[in-house]
């Protein structure tokens, strides 16, 4: 056996306890500082270059003045590698709780800012994800902050509607108790129309709160836009012949989609509806259906006189009507608010835009597949 060969053997042996020793010794402190696991691995470091050194000075018969100067340069070694990890340590440890102290303040509720200063790979990367989820957090809570609203004026709103209809309901009924109702047979009439718009409205509130839920449950056939809008612009012909607004369908492709039939009539409904009631008598509702790179764009376009550029972005948000001058005596805010949710429950988008002259509200669908 060669003597290089006996050193080799001879100084692994040495590191290789020490390495296991500090191995032990860094479980044991694993939920301690960085600094004292710095402090450490260098100790393990050093100590094992001495222990190898040991072991091959005692197989060598090494003298004792050359085992004193192999140990007082492993010494210095030492001192040297320890103030090096201790201050190394001290300065990732003073970062890591200037991070803390920062991440902190997005947690409360503020924005996330990195510590000024350099730092290391791992903590620059830290600082990033941070950054993104402060950005993150601020978004969810402006959108919390303003479904909070929109609830808060769609209960008011609702509050309001419903009492009106009841209010009337309860006069109409001690009339015809009492007696004094002139006409009995107008009064039922009344009556019933009044329970009908409030079983619009709580329909209205139970589509919406399925959508919300996410328990809108979808039955997707193949069917043709053309036999789509055909059938909406039939069910809406009554309305608009009251409002005196005309209805042009004249750009309709026959261009089959997969969607409800039933909830899609209803978008479609819903559109128009609210077209009819905002266009002027003599005015004109168009609808219009086409292909596009996008998939299927549906289109309904009135002559309402154009939105405030600062309302559109809330146009289909749950409750909002517009200003008073534009809104109906009827309905509760909620039509365009179930128009969104059921397009995005089929994978589309919703969009609005002024015209001259008017509104475009747009439903974007895919294609089906040929």
């Amino acid at each position: 056996m060669s003597a290089t060969f006996l050193i080799a053997l001879y100084a692994f042996a040495g590191a290789a306890v020490t390495g296991l020793a500090g191995a032990g010794v860094l479980r044991l402190i694993r939920r301690r500082s960085l600094t004292v696991s710095l402090a450490v691995v260098a100790a393990v470091g050093v100590v094992a270059m001495l222990a190898g050194t040991l072991a091959v000075a005692w197989a060598m018969f090494l003298s004792a003045h050359d085992l004193t100067v192999v140990t007082t340069v492993v010494a210095m070694a030492a001192v040297v590698s320890l103030a090096t990890a201790l201050l190394l340590g001290r300065w990732v440890v003073a970062r890591s709780r200037e991070l803390a102290v920062a991440a902190r303040s997005f947690g409360d509720g503020g924005d996330f800012a990195a510590p000024d200063g350099p730092a290391t790979a791992e903590l620059a990367a830290v600082s990033r994800e941070l950054a993104a989820t402060s950005a993150r957090l601020a978004e969810s809570r402006e959108r919390e902050r303003a479904l909070e609203a929109s609830r808060r004026e769609l209960v008011a709103w609702i509050s309001h509607d419903l009492r009106t209809p009841l209010a009337g309901l309860r006069a109409m009924s001690e009339a015809l108790e009492d007696g004094v109702a002139a006409d009995p047979k107008r009064y039922l009439q009344q009556m019933r129309t009044e329970v009908e718009r409030l079983n619009d409205m709580v329909g209205d509130l139970f589509e919406l709160s399925r959508i919300h839920a996410g328990a809108l449950a979808l039955t997707p056939t193949r069917i043709s836009l053309y036999d789509l809008v055909g059938d909406a612009l039939a069910g809406v012909d009554p309305l608009a012949r009251e409002y005196g607004v005309r209805l042009v369908g004249g750009r309709i492709e026959p261009v089959p989609v997969e969607v409800d039939g039933k909830e899609m009539s209803r978008v479609l409904g819903n559109l128009l509806v609210n077209a009819i009631r905002r266009t002027p008598a003599d005015g004109t509702v168009a609808i219009a259906a086409e292909r596009s790179p996008e998939g299927v764009v549906l289109s309904v376009t009135d002559a309402c006189g154009g939105i405030p550029e600062e309302d559109l972005p809330r146009v289909f948000d749950t409750g909002w009507r517009g200003t008073h001058a534009r809104t109906p005596p009827a309905g509760a805010g909620l039509g365009l608010a179930i128009v969104r949710g059921i397009v995005e429950a089929h994978q589309g988008r919703t969009g609005v835009r002024n015209i001259p002259g008017g509104c475009r509200f747009e439903v974007v669908l895919p294609a089906a597949a040929s």
